[in-house]
Formats: structure tokens, C-alpha cells, sequence
């Protein structure tokens, strides 16, 4: 498969905040694209309660060596004490668009 790619996927508290990580990722070139999604419900547990929250998901493409430097990005953008912050691996997709992946986020 030419150019491996990942999947970061985290959730910001609101759209402005989102934009301005998606922005910052990408002007780093830490990121090839960074897609901001509409609001979700999210409902889950936290310190022995459930809880819900409305949050915009924010889906990063980038290659695997650039995770570290992604995650750095996020978490010291990031309002939550524990934010989400996940990769996973894509394992199939079209070889133009993965290689556009990896020559947007090679490490300069």
C-alpha cells in the first residue's frame, strides 16, 4: 500500500475551538486534512456518573509517524482533562489519495 495512513479522531467541546485545532494541525503539516463534523450527543461515564455532552468530532488524517506530534498538538489544546484521542490504522484506500496523505505530512 502506497503511503500508510492513520485516523486521529478526538471530540472538542464546540465548533470554534475545533476549527482552530483543525487550523493549527494543518498549517504544522502535521495533519493532510483535518474534518470537523457537526454536533453529537455524546453520553458516557465520568467519575461515577453518567454524563452527556454536546461535542463536534474532529477526524485528523495523517501518516503514523507524525501520531506523537498530533497528540502533542491536541492535548495541549485541549480543554478536557481526559480528552479522546485515538488512531486507527487505514488499511485500505486509494493509493493517490494515501500518498497524498504522506507527502503533505513528511517531516521536513
Amino acid at each position: 500500500m502506497a503511503g500508510a495512513a492513520i485516523m486521529v479522531i478526538t471530540q472538542m467541546p464546540d465548533r470554534a475551538s475545533a476549527l482552530v485545532l483543525a487550523r493549527s494541525l494543518v498549517e504544522s503539516r502535521i495533519a493532510a486534512c483535518v474534518s470537523v463534523g457537526a454536533p453529537v450527543e455524546s453520553l458516557y461515564h465520568w467519575r461515577g456518573k453518567i454524563e452527556t455532552a454536546q461535542e463536534v468530532p474532529v477526524v485528523v488524517k495523517t501518516q503514523p509517524a507524525r501520531y506523537p506530534e498530533v497528540e502533542a498538538a491536541i492535548r495541549s489544546q485541549h480543554p478536557y482533562e481526559l480528552p479522546e484521542i485515538v488512531a486507527v490504522p487505514l488499511v485500505e484506500g486509494l493509493a493517490p489519495y494515501l500518498q497524498w496523505v504522506a507527502d503533505e505530512t513528511a517531516a521536513t
